[in-house]
Formats: structure tokens, C-alpha cells, sequence
């Protein structure tokens, strides 16, 4: 007489199903990124990249107490910023943007070559490490200028601008806690 287990059959099924089903998804996660001119970033990636913008490349200074040139000017009012350090904070915004622009055109150029390998069926181990090592180098110099960028901004303010800027940012340190020590200017 043969054992017959109609549920473990059943369950079996289910399983092999469930599986397949998660496959699918998977394999479909990248569906449609195959027709970027540069596969792995984004349009809104390379607007961003050739318009200057962030893209939380700051947010070591941002999010300790270093505030950002747009940041600062959209709360210009607030921060009671006196016309020197609302023309030196355009101006630090406008030099910055175009260095920001200029690296993230750089980069993007890095990325294009670094994609061609691969789409010209180039790519080698050293061809690659090249390629990702100039990536890298662009990546590093971009962000630093997003960073260097709030240094500079912040020597614009004083310690009482800095602390409202983390307030009306909502990230103002808790009570007792000491602010970054900045040097500060007498406006």
C-alpha cells in the first residue's frame, strides 16, 4: 500500500511557487535601466550631477552644524543676515554651483567611459579598476566641494545665526549640547 500525502504535495507546490513568484521581481528590478545612456545612474542622477545640486553629499557638515549656502539664502530673512553676508553667501553659492557642475560633468563623463567597457564588451580587470579608480577620484573631489563649501559658509555667520539655522532646519542640539566651534565674524 503506498502512503498517500495529498497536503505535503500541496505544500510543496506552494513553496516551488512562491519561489518562482519572488524570482520574477527580482529579475525584473533593473527592467528598463538597460536604455540609460549611462546604465547606472538615473535622469534625475545626471540633472542633478550637471546642475551642481547636493544629492546629500554635505550631510556631514549639514547634519553637525555647518549650514549651506541655498539653505542659509532661503532662510536669509530668519537668520537676519546682514547685506555683506547675504551678497558673500551669493556669491560662495554661485562660485560653488559652477565647481559642482563642472566636477559632476567630470564625473559623469567618467561614468559614460567606465559604461562604454561594458557596452563595448571592453571591460578587463584593469580597464576597470582604472575606470571606477578615476569614478572614485571625481566622486571624492565633488563631495568634498560640497563640504568645503558649508566650511566656508559658516565663517560667514555668527554663533547665534548657526544656532537658529539648526532650529528652523529642525535639527537644533539638545539642550546643553555645544554647537561646532566656527570662527565667526562681526557683522
Amino acid at each position: 500500500m503506498k502512503p498517500h500525502y495529498p497536503g505535503l504535495l500541496v505544500a510543496a507546490v506552494a513553496v516551488l511557487s512562491a519561489v518562482g513568484a519572488q524570482a520574477d521581481p527580482a529579475a525584473a528590478s533593473y527592467a528598463g535601466e538597460h536604455q540609460r545612456a549611462i546604465k547606472s545612474l538615473s535622469d534625475t542622477d545626471v540633472a542633478g550631477l550637471l546642475a551642481g545640486r547636493g544629492a546629500g553629499f554635505a550631510k556631514a557638515a549639514e547634519l553637525n552644524g555647518y549650514p549651506g549656502p541655498a539653505h542659509v539664502l532661503e532662510l536669509a530673512k530668519d537668520l537676519h543676515l546682514s547685506d555683506t553676508q547675504a551678497n558673500a553667501t551669493r556669491a560662495l553659492m554661485d562660485q560653488h554651483k559652477r565647481e559642482a557642475a563642472r566636477l559632476g560633468a567630470a564625473l559623469l563623463d567618467a561614468e559614460r567611459q567606465l559604461d562604454g567597457l561594458f557596452a563595448q564588451r571592453a571591460a578587463t580587470p584593469s580597464a576597470v579598476d582604472q575606470a571606477t579608480a578615476r569614478v572614485g577620484e571625481l566622486q571624492a573631489q565633488l563631495r568634498a566641494e560640497h563640504l568645503k563649501t558649508h566650511i566656508t559658509q559658516t565663517a560667514l555667520l555668527d554663533s547665534h545665526q548657526i544656532a537658529r539655522y539648526a532650529i528652523l532646519r529642525g535639527y537644533a542640539p539638545a539642550a546643553g549640547a555645544s554647537t561646532p566651534r566656527h570662527s565667526t565674524h562681526s557683522h
